[in-house]
């Protein structure tokens, strides 16, 4: 796939690119454009530096609305992909194209729509890259209901599988280096997910897998973007199917790493300093829509439920069902066998899975709700301390999935 490019200042080698992915992103595109030029004159002024606005030809004016954008000085490349080809991931491998090309040493990718993004989230993303570090996983300040597919599922699953602590490993806002760009395009794990929206957890699942070094990136502030918060309750849309069937595909994949992988280790951070952080923006969530898509989806889906779990897991998602919404509650290890079986599932295709993601929804709704139950009287960090619980109880559930998969 060929892209479109438009490099007024005929850049062909850089030490340092900056890559923003688009799709009709005109209103917003500008700020983080000049907030990422501020960060490479502030701490990358000695490199040659590019920004690239990686673009689905968008029809609203975003790389004319970026190529407008004051950047002090640091040259501005336009790269589009063909009329009618979309989706981040194809954004991105433009990106990691282009990497190679100008033979960059590394690239920071930050998201189009950002409100929050500052010169230091650029600091803090790219100075590892310049000490050996191949990956650069985000670590924001987020509000405790903010992310649930996240928090849910990315989060635990992930660290389960494959023994790194990568807080957001669908975070969207990243760095990696030259080499890490290279095992990107040589692998042979893309598919339409990963050109979607799957791209952040494929690259951050990659990125741990490669047995390069990784960190994470402390960015203190709260990510927040163009438009407000999503009430978890909303319907997940796209992004829900694309980042569970990557994930399940790289299951597939890795499975040698991760069936003989036991316990999580840390992961780096990088730029951690207490004094930079801010309170996330208020969420509102609607816990009676959250009860009312777990209760309409079992009943909807019971039959299904009744040939995808253990037995003894099925009693116990339908024991939960029973409860009312101020009392209800999804122990977590009932959770982390049920995205075990529906990945079980999934390996050995005993359900379309298109239907797979339509009966997993349903109970992600009801771990979310059982999430808010559990956590109204907490602050942020207390919350954030029993996300951690939930993960360790996902590693020692983890002989459960290691042997129903071999069975």
């Amino acid at each position: 796939m060929k892209f479109q490019e438009d490099n007024p200042s005929g850049i062909r080698k850089a030490d340092l690119i900056i890559g923003i992915p688009s799709y009709n992103e005109a209103e917003g595109i500008a700020f983080p454009t000049e907030q990422a030029a501020l960060g490479l004159n502030e701490h990358f002024r000695q490199m040659q530096s590019v920004i690239i606005n990686c673009d689905n030809t968008s029809t609203d004016g975003t790389s004319r609305a970026f190529m407008a954008a004051e950047t002090h000085g640091i040259p501005k490349v336009s790269i589009a992909t063909p009329r009618g080809i979309r989706g981040k991931g194809n954004n991105l491998k433009n990106l990691f194209r282009k990497v190679l090309e100008m033979d960059a040493k590394a690239a920071i990718v930050i998201e189009a729509n950002l409100r929050s993004v500052s010169p230091v989230w650029i600091k803090n993303l790219g100075e590892p890259l310049f000490k050996d570090f191949a990956f650069v996983s985000p670590l924001y300040v987020r509000h405790k209901y903010d992310g649930t597919i996240a928090n849910n599922i990315a989060y635990p699953l992930s660290r389960c599988l494959y023994g790194r602590r990568v807080r957001q490993p669908m975070g969207g806002d990243c760095g990696f280096s030259s080499q890490m760009a290279g095992a990107f395009l040589k692998s042979s794990l893309w598919d339409e997910e990963v050109s979607q929206f799957g791209i952040d957890i494929w690259m951050s699942t990659i990125a741990v897998n490669e047995g390069l070094p990784i960190c994470q990136a402390f960015l203190g502030r709260p990510k927040i973007s163009t438009t407000k918060p999503k009430d978890p309750a909303l319907d997940v849309g796209s992004m829900f199917r694309h980042m569970v069937i990557t994930l399940f595909n790289l299951m597939n994949a890795f499975e040698k790493k991760w069936t003989t992988t036991k316990w999580s280790k840390p992961t780096a951070i990088f730029g951690f300093d207490l004094s930079d952080v801010e309170a996330p923006p208020a969420l509102k969530v609607s816990k009676d829509k959250l009860y009312m898509k777990f209760r309409e989806g079992f009943n909807t889906h019971w039959d299904v439920y009744r040939t995808l779990f253990s037995t003894e897991n099925l009693q116990k998602v339908r024991e939960i069902a029973s409860l009312d919404i101020d009392h209800f509650e999804m122990p977590i290890t009932v959770w982390a066998r049920i995205l075990f079986d529906c990945a079980i599932c999934y390996h050995r295709k005993t359900l379309d899975r298109s239907k797979l993601l339509e009966v997993l929804i349903p109970l992600h709704y009801g771990m979310t709700l059982s999430f808010v139950n559990k956590t109204e009287g907490m602050s942020h960090q207390q919350a954030e301390e029993y996300l951690e619980d939930i993960c360790l109880v996902f590693e020692q559930s983890k002989p459960y999935l290691t042997y129903r998969w071999g069975q």
